[in-house]
């Protein structure tokens, strides 16, 4: 399983949603604690701190949509190329590479449409963004278009600048990373710390030196000037919007920038838009921590069925001696504790797979302890690990055409943010993870990002203010580590958006997702078609919960365990197109 050291960004019991009232209430700053200190602090905040919503002195606008016909406009629209884009509309708009010199010329933006299928209840254009940064969004329009929004909506996918169809970013050069060699990415040494910092600024001179002018104008700002020529050109007067992830923060800066021409807005599994890129991946390496210590207090609830420990803590034991052992030798289906460390968090993560993945610890944790290998749990824990690398995979964009790509946008588009040019303020935070919780991906969220080497930034980024748009919904499952609960319920909070909460759940995109949340979609279609929002935040129950398993054998079931699925099947479930 490889092991990324950059912070990734892309996905349950019908329940009603249940109101509850939202309070003013503070958050713990992230920007100087170390990851111990934060697990804590967010977890507090997490389980005791009400939901909160940011009052403001100013009045919202009501409102815009209304029943329309489609405007004229001179976009040319054709039937799309490709199997993935069935169905939809393609086109082109040019757009500057530079607002500010437009004598720099112009770039393409290759745009998307699945048309609204009741023209005679239109209510305008839905824009929608994947993430990333540097997803290829052309496609985006399938995910929502069966949804009843695809009936009064003409849904726009766009490649952003740099990606897919659009003018394209050259990849970033190669990087020969023998050159700088590591003994662990998830547990790496004080020396190995100074090897990624020359892995950094090797990357950063490797899409600079590919990038050329362009890269400069990759950023958030221009993305958003873009989506507002495209509305321009569309004749359209306002757009409603739709992003995930990443796409959260662009809908905020587009709003920020742009407050007259957004009307409906949903962001879903959100981005906190008062702090840094990296104070958020600092979010979500406490929210994998907590993702981990909630697995190991179920599993402890049901010690009489996986026997690694009565106790949280016990359980944690049974894990550091699993990752102990695998040092030494392969055990278990593992080859090496890089790959176990990452599926720790992998599996975690997800409720659907805690149930195998506490009996698969059961099984290498006897084998460990001198029980015979049982070659089909290895077998099936090999698998697993091969299949937390899709996962790992998908995390980094939602959509991606073009790995190599998307990883030159991500790249760029991360350096709008301000980055620590001190390495001793990366070494302290990756020697506490490392020292308290080196599972998942920790170490690598907090590792020197090649941001803080870059130079030549084209303007500062945008700060997000009270918000002069119509007010909207955020969506936040309460296990992401990709966009933390935390951070979700800051951009509520900071928009005075409304709250949606999936519970007991590790996803990332839950509006239209698959399996389908009702009370999620539910309240995302009622919002979209009819403009009425919650009165106050949304508690929903996940739609892919652990599986039941009791917490001790009885005559009628004398082994629960034997029903779980071994690691890999569930892993094939997760991951199904892999």
């Amino acid at each position: 399983m490889a092991i990324r050291n950059f912070a990734a960004i892309s996905r349950r019991a019908r329940r009603k949603p249940v109101a509850r009232q939202v309070a003013e209430c503070p958050h713990p700053p992230a920007d100087s604690w170390p990851l111990a200190v934060l697990v804590a602090a967010l977890t507090l905040v997490a389980i005791f701190a009400p939901a909160c919503s940011k009052s403001e002195s100013h009045t919202r606008p009501g409102d815009k949509a209304t029943v329309q016909e489609r405007p004229a406009s001179n976009v040319q629209w054709a039937a799309c190329d490709g199997a993935e884009l069935a169905g939809l509309e393609c086109a082109t708009v040019q757009v500057p590479m530079d607002y500010r010199d437009q004598g720099l010329g112009q770039i393409d933006i290759a745009i998307s449409r699945a048309p609204a299928r009741d023209p005679e209840r239109r209510l305008g254009v839905l824009f929608t963004n994947p993430g990333g940064p540097g997803g290829a969004g052309l496609a985006m329009p399938t995910d929502y278009a069966e949804q009843p929004i695809g009936q009064v909506y003409d849904i726009i996918g766009i490649d952003v600048r740099g990606v897919g169809k659009s003018t394209p970013l050259a990849a970033c050069a190669p990087i020969d990373e023998t050159r700088f060699p590591v003994s662990s990415r998830t547990r790496p040494t004080d020396n190995d710390l100074s090897q990624l910092v020359e892995q950094a600024k090797a990357k950063e001179a490797a899409c600079a030196q590919t990038g050329g002018e362009f890269r400069r104008y990759v950023t958030t700002m221009n993305t958003a000037r873009d989506m507002d020529t495209i509305r321009a050109r569309l004749g359209e007067s306002v757009i409603n919007y739709l992003g995930v992830s990443y796409g959260t923060w662009l809908g905020a800066v587009y709003g920020e920038m742009f407050p007259d021409r957004l009307n409906r807005n949903v962001l879903d599994s959100s981005m906190d838009p008062r702090v840094s890129w990296r104070d958020g991946d600092k979010n979500n390496a406490a929210a994998t921590k907590k993702n981990f210590d909630d697995w190991a207090a179920w599993t402890a609830e049901r010690d009489a069925i996986f026997h690694l420990g009565a106790k949280p803590d016990a359980v944690r034991a049974a894990i550091d001696t699993i990752a102990a052992a695998i040092i030494q030798h392969p055990v278990g289906g593992f080859d090496n504790r890089d790959d176990f460390d990452g599926a720790v968090g992998e599996f975690t993560r997800y409720r659907k797979s805690w149930a195998s993945f506490a009996k698969s610890m059961h099984y290498v944790l006897d084998e460990v302890h001198g029980a015979p290998p049982r070659p089909e749990v290895d077998n099936s824990n090999h698998h697993a690990v091969q299949t937390a690398d899709v996962l790992d995979e998908d995390a980094v964009t939602e959509r991606d055409d073009d790995k190599d790509m998307s990883d030159a946008v991500n790249a760029a588009v991360l350096c709008d943010w301000d980055w620590p040019t001190d390495m001793e303020v990366y070494f302290r935070d990756m020697r506490s993870a490392r020292d308290t919780f080196p599972y998942g991906n920790t170490v690598g969220q907090l590792s020197p990002n090649a941001c803080s080497f870059h130079t030549g930034k084209a303007e500062p980024l945008v700060k997000i203010g009270a918000p002069k748009y119509p007010r909207g919904l955020v969506v936040q499952s309460d296990g992401d580590t990709q966009t933390s609960f935390v951070d979700g319920r800051a951009m509520a909070e900071t928009l005075d958006s409304v709250l949606i909460v999936v519970h007991n759940d590790g996803a990332h995109g839950l509006y239209a997702a698959t399996p389908a949340n009702a009370c999620v979609n539910d309240a995302v279609n009622a919002y979209l078609l009819d403009a009425k929002l919650p009165a106050a935040t949304v508690e929903c129950a996940t739609a892919d919960p652990p599986m039941p398993v009791p917490a001790r054998p009885d005559p009628q079931n004398p082994d629960p365990e034997a029903a779980i699925p071994l690691l890999g099947d569930t892993a094939d479930q997760l991951a199904p197109n892999r």
